[in-house]
């Protein structure tokens, strides 16, 4: 009789943090940030910096994109370059103007030195996390005068290109939370000097295996004009609409139920109020702060009435799924993003194998325009579902484009209050994740139909009480077969395999693992 294999790929929840856990053996990742700034850019990066011990910060570049420009300082009227329509925006032709929404290169100093309050107290809590001035260091302007401006070298643009170029062969990871210009312009720096020397083709095989791009929308014409022409081999992930459940289109896309962690009341009491001065910083609705961005209408005081919000909601951080990728929380996505994460899922571009989009559905971006969903339908596990279109989403009983990103807001939002805990708190005081272990490999090849038992154990470092839940991420996979999970909240379980699995088949299986201390920690 012919067995057909199939293979479970195990996903747990491990994630070392704390003063006493600073022997985590796993690389931080290399990252950049390049970032056009506003609102969405500051909110962003204010949660950033309470990450920033599990990652390793490498520049924080100011860029520009087509919501945001400089100018060239001398009033010059200007025409943006390398323009590209959006997806969910209708094309517009660009005026000649002076400047464009443009905030000024001093606001991310002005965060970094909030987060220098907070930093004698954060390092309680984990000792990684980097002091003040190594930060202020990092700090570079890039290509800023004009949207899709990659004409000339500058400080930003070269210091990307010697961190690509370094010795260290750990993946650099570039976040564009605006265009992609300054990156494009580090690119093509290293393009200009090497190409004709001997050297081109091993330092071309050399930045493709070592730069990664993670784009958020696509707001100037640079990578695709240039990245994407002259540098096919470096890998993208491309969220083209699934970050807008994280930013300003929220209360339209994330399920009901899980909109309380992102209402006023919430934001209040777990960030705003009594947790320093970063968190004092973050950004809500009506709060009456001035960016000097004409078109940032949030901060108004009339704003919550006449969106009908709360006062204090979340207004958006868009940028943020692209550092989420980032983070250990057990998933292994960061060299997988189709098996998605805390930022979201992404499918592998049939047109570009080396590019990850995120899922959407026919016709796309017109559901950002929707109305809003008021009724909830029943789960059910019996939904086919299509991966390259979105996840399943329980709360509506419908296949949803930006659920594999909005199914982890109770989960980002809960460890966002623990850090801004951290910035006040003892190490006693406060609540950290629990560390989580599965016995066996994590990668298991067997054959259709088969038993298997499955055995896990966590510690948590503040003595709180642990609740296990096992369940499939059949999205992730590549079938929509149910595996059969037994002792579903047990450190112990056993799987059954479906006797009619094909050959080939691929199962993903979670083990979820949260505490009872407040807020709860997974």
């Amino acid at each position: 009789m012919k067995q057909h294999f199939c293979k479970i790929i195990l996903l747990s929840a491990f994630l070392c943090i704390g003063a006493s856990l600073t022997a985590q053996q796993v690389p931080r990742p290399r990252t950049i940030i390049t970032t056009d700034g506003e609102v969405d850019d500051a909110d962003s990066f204010i949660r950033l910096l309470l990450y920033s011990n599990d990652l390793n910060i490498e520049g924080i570049v100011y860029s520009s994109s087509q919501h945001h420009w400089a100018g060239d300082g001398k009033g010059s009227l200007l025409k943006p370059l390398n323009r590209v329509s959006m997806p969910g925006f209708p094309v517009q032709e660009p005026k000649e103007e002076i400047s464009h929404r443009w905030i000024g290169t001093s606001w991310v100093q002005e965060i970094i030195a909030d987060y220098a309050q907070c930093y004698p107290n954060l390092i309680k809590h984990d000792k990684r996390y980097p002091t003040p001035e190594s930060l202020y260091s990092l700090v570079k302007i890039g290509n800023i005068e004009v949207e899709g401006d990659m004409r000339n070298p500058t400080e930003g643009s070269e210091w990307i290109k010697n961190i690509i170029l370094d010795d260290n062969p750990d993946k650099v990871y570039l976040e564009a939370w605006g265009g992609t210009n300054t990156i494009a312009r580090a690119l093509l720096s290293i393009e200009e000097e090497y190409k004709s020397t001997p050297k081109w083709n091993d330092i071309y095989q050399k930045v493709s295996e070592k730069a990664v791009i993670h784009i958020i929308q696509d707001q100037d014409g640079t990578y695709r004009n240039y990245v994407a022409k002259n540098w096919p081999n470096i890998k993208v992930i491309y969220n083209r609409l699934q970050f807008f459940c994280f930013a300003y289109l929220w209360n339209t896309i994330v399920p009901e139920p899980l909109q309380k962690y992102l209402k006023g009341d919430w934001m209040l009491q777990n960030i705003k109020e009594g947790h320093g001065p970063l968190a004092a910083h973050y950004y809500c609705l009506g709060e009456g702060y001035d960016l000097h961005d004409p078109d940032d209408h949030f901060g108004e005081p009339e704003a919550p009435e006449r969106m009908q919000q709360q006062l204090h909601n979340f207004i958006s951080e868009g940028d943020s799924p692209s550092y989420f990728v980032l983070l250990d929380f057990g998933l292994r996505n960061i060299n997988h993003p189709d098996w998605g994460g805390l930022g979201g899922r992404y499918v592998s571009s049939a047109q570009h194998p080396n590019v990850f989009i995120d899922p959407q559905l026919p016709g796309g971006a017109g559901r950002l325009w929707g109305p809003k969903r008021e009724e909830q339908k029943p789960s059910t596990e019996k939904v086919k579902f299509d991966r390259s279109q979105g996840d399943y989403n329980p709360y509506t009983d419908e296949v949803d484009m930006f659920y594999p990103q909005s199914r982890w807001v109770s989960v980002l939002q809960n460890d966002f209050a623990a850090r801004a805990d951290w910035c006040v708190k003892d190490y006693i005081a406060a609540n950290h994740s629990p560390s989580v272990t599965v016995e066996g490999p994590l990668d298991i090849q067997t054959a259709a139909g088969t038993t298997i038992s499955l055995k896990a154990s966590a510690t948590d470092p503040d003595g709180n009480q642990l609740s296990y839940k096992w369940w499939q991420y059949r999205e992730a996979g590549n079938s929509d077969l149910i595996i059969k999970i037994t002792n579903k909240n047990s450190p112990v379980t056993t799987i059954e395999l479906p006797d009619d699995t094909p050959l080939g088949v691929s199962f993903h299986l979670i083990l979820e693992v949260s505490d009872n201390g407040t807020p709860s920690l997974a």
